[in-house]
């Protein structure tokens, strides 16, 4: 159970896997995305040098695995920053090219049946993502 207060983004049939969503929550600008229907929201400020990191390209990356071959990883999980090209996992926050010394905030996602219940104080989500009807569900970010 968390002590922060929950938001209702949407419908998550209105954010399908591979799609984002910009929202406005206690004056902070967060983006929420579906990643193969998992969902994940980080603050929407690149910490290089405030670009508007969540407006980037979603893709994926390349990680050398010996001298002679590369393979293509994460894909659709890698967000690059639209300004000067940094990458950042969206998963975790963490920066591609180095991920001990710089990240961004990342915030808590559930899909949720009954929002009106949230919503009125009567039911709190569990935390952890658990399989919902998608047709009924909400994507609720929690700050």
């Amino acid at each position: 159970m968390s002590d922060r207060t929950p938001h209702v983004v949407c419908p998550a049939r209105e954010l399908p896997p591979g799609e984002r969503r910009l929202v406005e929550i206690d004056g902070r600008s967060i983006g929420v995305f579906n990643v193969d229907g998992e969902y994940y929201a980080l603050t929407n400020v690149c910490p290089h040098q405030r670009a508007p990191l969540c407006a980037g390209t979603l893709t994926g990356t390349t990680r050398a695995t010996s001298v002679d071959d590369i393979e293509w990883e994460r894909d659709g999980r890698v967000l690059t920053c639209p300004w000067h090209g940094w990458e950042f996992d969206v998963t975790t926050g963490e920066t591609v090219f180095n991920p001990h010394r710089w990240s961004v905030s990342t915030y808590e996602t559930d899909v949720i049946v009954n929002a009106e219940a949230v919503a009125a104080g009567e039911a709190q989500p569990a935390i952890e993502t658990h399989p919902v009807d998608i047709d009924d569900g909400v994507v609720v970010v929690y700050v």
